[in-house]
């Protein structure tokens, strides 16, 4: 059986999974008498339900944000339009319906930003992402799809090998080289766009980004602190993407 490593230690390896599995290892400890191994396991419990909260997430996803500007053609589109050759929409995830594989969420919006981006600018598309399943068709190709029909919009470049972010920098950058255009916009997730700028970084094309999505932390309210299930995943993404650099920097 072939195991997809890169998707499956992200899963294993960080919470929520890892204090889970913590929190279980700790209560069969506790059970066959382990002094400390409740303790332990109420700690796990309680980091877990810390992340699930609006005041956690927003902290770990603003350790991310913070780094990008807002890009200039949220506020002056014909200036970025003028100094960029191109626009970049890096892919995120495939789900799947009735019709089989479509676009999901993460990839809806970005490619909604994209779409509006290249409204203001005029400036061609490059969609950027391979095949995330045995059997699925290429992301890139499921994004340019999803950009003529949902958003009026043609993808003038379709990258569609590239399997994680460092790869779509690469083989984004050769196939813009390759037609003479040195600097585009990057259209991503704010707090995916810091690794997409190091997987960039020292190569031939100048990126900007052009996140989405740039939040404001709260930490005065109650409901900040009040747990749920949605900022358990925000958590988790902003873990990902902190653990993903990590490894980049690692790798050079």
């Amino acid at each position: 059986m072939n195991i997809p490593w890169r998707q499956t230690l992200p899963a294993i390896g960080l919470p929520p999974l890892l204090l889970v599995l913590g929190c279980l290892a700790c209560g069969l400890l506790a059970w066959r008498g382990r002094r400390g191994a409740g303790l332990l396991g109420a700690l796990c419990a309680g980091v877990l339900l810390l992340l699930a909260t609006p005041a956690l997430s927003g902290l770990l996803r603003w350790t991310l944000e913070r780094e990008v500007a807002r890009p200039p053609a949220a506020t002056a589109g014909a200036t970025a339009g003028a100094t960029a050759g191109a626009i970049i929409i890096l892919g995120a995830e495939v789900t799947h319906g009735p019709q089989g594989a479509m676009v999901g969420m993460l990839t809806l919006e970005r490619l909604r930003g994209g779409a509006a981006l290249h409204r203001r600018t005029g400036l061609p598309i490059l969609v950027t992402g391979g095949v995330l399943a045995p059997g699925d068709p290429p992301l890139a190709q499921l994004m340019a799809q999803s950009l003529a029909e949902d958003f009026a919009t043609p993808a003038r470049w379709v990258e569609a090998r590239a399997m994680n972010t460092a790869q779509n920098a690469r083989w984004s950058a050769e196939l813009l080289g390759a037609e003479g255009i040195t600097s585009a916009l990057v259209v991503s997730h704010a707090w995916h766009l810091p690794r997409a700028m190091d997987a960039f970084a020292g190569g031939a094309l100048t990126v900007t980004p052009a996140p989405l999505h740039i939040h404001r932390v709260s930490l005065s309210r109650l409901a900040d602190w009040l747990p749920r299930p949605d900022h358990l995943a925000e958590s988790w993404y902003a873990l990902r993407e902190w653990a993903g650099r990590v490894v980049h920097v690692v790798e050079r």
